[in-house]
């Protein structure tokens, strides 16, 4: 973890974000004393479902035969899928 000082990081604040992008860490000091942290965010990855993916996929396929306006908003709105 990187040590800087307040008056540091108000200057290069933009460099770090793009740094604590990346993964590093700083720690900000005010007259040399810890007062924060940068750090990455932590964000969940779900795994896709792919077989539930595959049945909406097929869901969404167009019908063989074209469909008037009405019928197809009263077709979306009868399966709540609007």
């Amino acid at each position: 973890m990187m040590r800087v000082d307040l008056e540091e990081a108000e200057v290069r604040l933009s460099e770090l974000l793009g740094r604590v992008e990346a993964g590093e860490t700083f720690e900000i000091l005010r007259h040399g004393k810890p007062v924060a942290q940068l750090v990455p965010m932590k964000t969940s990855v779900k795994a896709i479902d792919i077989e539930r993916l595959k049945t909406l996929t097929a869901s969404m396929q167009p019908p063989d035969e074209p469909v008037d306006s009405a019928t197809f908003i009263r077709g979306m709105r009868d399966t709540d899928r609007y």
